[in-house]
């Protein structure tokens, strides 16, 4: 029973824990990424929010005519 249990918990096969390591690196990777684009995405919504306030502001600014052709 306990060589049974031994090899269903992992023991020491390389290949399990060289597995392992790599699940773990990209794991670490990904969750790398997630921050990288949680701050990537509060920026643009603080640029948004702040286009929008722009956007608010009435400035008498004489719009440009078109050409004539």
């Amino acid at each position: 029973m306990a060589k049974a249990l031994l090899g269903y918990v992992g023991g020491s096969d390389p290949r399990l824990l060289a597995e392992m390591r790599r699940l773990q690196q990209r794991v670490q990777d990904l969750e790398s990424e997630l921050v990288r684009i949680q701050s990537e995405n509060d920026a643009l919504s603080a640029a948004a929010a702040h286009s929008e306030l722009l956007d608010g502001i009435d400035i008498d600014v004489p719009k440009a005519e078109p050409a004539l052709t």
